[in-house]
């Protein structure tokens, strides 16, 4: 068992140094912006944009902030400004489907799946669900109710370079140890269940699930682990799965497509509890989402492969 807990804390630390170094920089660099006339300039450029999808100006403030950091950053700009149930709830589903793109999208990379397919997915998701749920509600014109959250110390006034300097190196570090308080406990305890072969149990229940996405049943480690873990805290397991269980590039592909519009479920959906939204919509809404998109996308893949297969064999009998 102490050697199972060795090799877990080796592989935590390594992938809280692989994703610090995305982190740390990233952060910093997003947090000083904030507190100076750049971020506020692309905020005032995205604001006309938002009337198209039943949003204020306002809204632009959460989903930047959201996209470029974390789904927290925008919960507490959205506690912080005065919207209506449905524009809080458009915000929701489009941050459910787009948040932490930059950090998200370096996961992507360093897993090996293409970047343009990641964003695209995101975002086109993200737009097209806020039209629909713009066109297709009428309701949700009260002013929303925000339950027992409070967005203290979002509107905390830092002057100075120094101090906006000090203040981004805090939350750069901070969340470096977030990560690592997250993944090295994770990398253990999936280590312990490898050894245990618990992981191979698991992935067996998680076979006919794979199967029915159009993907191979080694793809199921990778699917649970963003699907449970998020795509950031859930890298270092699909990062293992992807060189131990061989998972091709297509299934690799097409696991991202589905955690692109659906990851970490359980979170990112309890999250948005205290902003007085219905949140099982929501959930419902992004596995909906990500088991129709993911089950065309492979059929597609699937039939042009063994399109390809069968145009090779007549030519090779020709």
């Amino acid at each position: 068992m102490l050697g199972t807990c060795k090799r877990g804390l080796m592989v935590g630390l390594q992938v809280t140094w692989t994703f610090g170094k995305i982190i740390f920089p990233i952060t910093l660099l997003i947090s000083i912006l904030q507190h100076t006339p750049v971020l506020p300039w692309i905020i005032e450029q995205i604001a006309p944009f938002m009337s198209l999808i039943g949003l204020s100006g306002d809204a632009a403030i959460p989903l930047v902030l959201g996209n470029a950091l974390n789904i927290y950053a925008a919960i507490g700009a959205i506690l912080s400004l005065d919207f209506t149930v449905k524009e809080v709830f458009i915000i929701a589903v489009m941050l459910s489907f787009s948040h932490s793109m930059i950090l998200e999208s370096g996961v992507a990379l360093k897993t090996g799946v293409k970047l343009w397919i990641v964003l695209l997915v995101r975002i086109s998701l993200a737009i097209i669900s806020a039209i629909i749920i713009n066109l297709v509600w009428q309701g949700g014109s009260q002013q929303a109710q925000y339950g027992f959250v409070t967005a203290s110390g979002s509107n905390e006034v830092v002057t100075g370079w120094l101090q906006i300097g000090l203040t981004g190196l805090q939350s750069a570090v901070m969340g470096v140890m977030q990560l690592a308080i997250i993944v090295i406990p994770l990398m253990i305890g999936i280590q312990i269940l490898k050894d245990l072969k618990w992981i191979d149990v698991f992935s067996k229940w998680m076979a006919p699930v794979t199967r029915t996405l159009g993907m191979n049943p080694n793809t199921s480690t990778t699917l649970a682990a963003g699907l449970v873990f998020g795509l950031a805290y859930g890298a270092g397991v699909m990062i293992q799965a992807v060189k131990e269980d061989g998972v091709s590039k297509k299934d690799l592909t097409i696991a991202f497509i589905f955690l692109s519009a659906c990851h970490a479920v359980i979170e990112d959906t309890l999250i948005f509890i205290p902003l007085g939204i219905p949140v099982l919509p929501l959930l419902l809404i992004r596995l909906a989402v990500a088991i129709v998109l993911t089950a065309t996308v492979a059929l597609i893949w699937n039939k042009s492969i063994l399109a390809k297969t069968r145009s090779k064999e007549i030519t090779y009998e020709q």
